[in-house]
């Protein structure tokens, strides 16, 4: 039997009274231990176990855009036991980059609920010649090609969200690549690259110490913990608004009564204060929801982002 059958076979079975969770769940995430995502659903992770009486641990596998770590979760059973963290990259941007990919968003796995939400902002060297966003626009045209700026790579979030400005602008910008964090930050603090994007937290060492210094937020409005950063539009861009996400999916095929509870049960545990307190401390926006705005919140991305790839702004693998 082929395994799209076995799945409906599975998912037209009535669920037993009780039946969950049997055992140990597992939340994969395709993130390091300790940055903001991983922080969110271990507290997540956490909730659960509560309500379950069940261990619900957390199994980290980054790297790869979560490639590799969504592999591991399709082949598992369709029971609720596994859950991935998703993202804007794993669901809307891989699809869009890779002409082949071990997985596909729309058959493997089911929306239950997003997790939360970041938002971007654009950051440059303390000392940058660029002193506002207004000044990195106008050099960016006089000169196309010479404003550089700096990602984690092709299809990284960071890549996607400063492409979406330049295009919303209609500037050509020097796209400079990093393999990590660290050396990203410290070319852009440096001056070495003009500036990146990312969630304030992520820099929040740095930009205390002066090393990195926020041109705008990408929002429809201010920050309260960064009230003097103006938004983008604000400071003479484009009405773009950057904000990345997380949610958790489940395993195609898995019943219909179970993904009603997991997803009750996902909601439920984000409404606790230790989860929204930790949230608010990595600066996320805790963003429950329901399966379909979670289909709604990919399609959505996944049409803004097309054309970055149609007109080879991120180039396609």
């Amino acid at each position: 039997m082929k395994r799209r059958d076995l799945l409906a076979v599975l998912a037209a079975l009535p669920l037993p009274a009780l039946a969950f969770p049997q055992h140990a769940v597992r939340i994969v995430v395709p993130y390091s231990v300790g940055v903001g995502p991983d922080v969110v659903a271990r507290a997540v992770a956490e909730q659960l176990r509560q309500r379950w009486n069940q261990p619900v641990v957390v199994d980290n596998k980054p790297g790869a855009s979560g490639i590799v770590a969504f592999g591991d979760v399709r082949r598992t059973a369709p029971d609720g036991h596994t859950l991935y963290l998703a993202d804007t990259a794993t669901m809307a941007v891989n699809p869009l980059l890779h002409a082949s990919l071990p997985y596909d968003p729309a058959r493997d796995l089911v929306p239950l609920s997003l997790l939360f939400r970041a938002t971007f902002m654009l950051w440059t060297g303390g000392d940058n010649r660029l002193r506002t966003l207004g000044a990195l626009i106008d050099a960016a045209r006089r000169e196309p090609g010479r404003v550089s700026y700096a990602t984690l790579g092709n299809g990284h979030a960071s890549h996607v969200a400063v492409e979406t400005f330049a295009r919303a602008a209609d500037l050509k910008l020097l796209h400079v690549p990093f393999k990590d964090a660290g050396s990203l930050f410290m070319a852009v603090a440096s001056g070495e690259v003009d500036f990146t994007a990312f969630s304030a937290n992520t820099v929040a060492g740095l930009a205390a110490r002066g090393k990195l210094r926020a041109l705008a937020v990408a929002a429809r409005q201010r920050v309260p913990a960064h009230g003097d950063v103006p938004t983008i539009v604000e400071a003479g861009g484009p009405p773009v608004e950057m904000h990345p996400w997380a949610a958790l999916v489940a395993v195609a095929g898995t019943p219909q009564p179970l993904l009603d509870r997991l997803q009750a049960d996902i909601v439920a545990a984000l409404q606790a204060p230790e989860v929204r307190g930790l949230a608010e401390q990595t600066g996320f926006e805790i963003t429950p929801s329901s399966p379909a705005a979670l289909r709604e919140r990919i399609a959505q991305d996944t049409a803004a982002y097309a054309p970055l790839v149609a007109e080879g702004r991120i180039a396609r693998f």
